[in-house]
């Protein structure tokens, strides 16, 4: 295919995206580095702008979700963002969010006393150009609610992420990505003690305009980078040979 025609194409994917309601976000310059699922994404590129779900089934899997989100958050962030995380019974330890490279003090907790104010207290801020995310914890969600968070982004381009613990109906939303994720066994680095970097499973359910796949990461050196089985390994050898 010539350079001529691949750039037409390309020109026309973008243009059926914008037709289909994806619209990059206008903060400029944010770099989502998410190694290996990159390309899960409509042109390569991490939805901000957006609200994006996470199904959570326990605590393990909520800690883990929490972390993952973290890594995401990071770079949305930058050095001067400013975040608020919502919730009616929120469970995140604030320090651990420095091991992803966020300030804990550049959040604004919100700790409402009943779950259906979360969504409020949600909508609201995602309604302030100025934040560079907003982060609700509920248990459930309709798709009316979704839809509100949404149109919200759309007017100030903020970043949503609905985290959801032990939902009992996970239903349809209007969120354009559903993930799960679920923490796998640190590996230690060899000749070192203690505990590896964090390595989670990776399940992206939905991904509007998108695709869906499952990977194994690790959060290393500040970004996610692929975990190869053994049986991966032995092909990529075999490829290589």
């Amino acid at each position: 295919m010539s350079a001529e025609k691949a750039d037409i194409i390309a020109a026309l994917q973008r243009e059926i995206l914008r037709l289909e309601g994806f619209r990059p976000g206008s903060h400029a310059a944010v770099d989502v580095s998410l190694g290996p699922f990159q390309e899960a994404f409509p042109n390569g590129t991490f939805p901000v702008g957006a609200v994006h779900e996470f199904l959570t089934a326990s605590m393990e899997q909520g800690a883990a979700t929490s972390g993952f989100m973290a890594g995401l958050l990071a770079p949305l962030m930058g050095d001067k963002g400013v975040a608020i995380w919502v919730s009616a019974a929120r469970r995140l330890f604030p320090p651990a969010l420095q091991g992803f490279g966020v300030s804990p003090d550049r959040f604004i907790f919100l700790d409402l006393k009943k779950e259906r104010d979360v969504l409020w207290a949600m909508e609201e801020a995602l309604k302030c150009g100025a934040l560079a995310a907003v982060v609700g914890e509920v248990r459930e969600i309709s798709f009316t609610a979704s839809r509100r968070l949404q149109l919200a982004v759309e007017q100030s381009r903020v970043t949503g992420f609905v985290l959801r613990h032990a939902q009992r109906n996970v239903g349809t939303t209007a969120c354009v990505s559903r993930w799960r994720i679920t923490s796998l066994a640190s590996e230690p680095e060899e000749g070192l003690p203690g505990l590896g970097f964090p390595q989670w499973k990776v399940e992206l359910l939905r991904m509007r305009n998108g695709k869906t796949g499952v990977w194994n990461i690790r959060w290393e050196d500040g970004t996610f980078t692929p975990v190869y089985t053994t049986v991966q390994i032995h092909e990529k050898q075999q490829q290589v040979g």
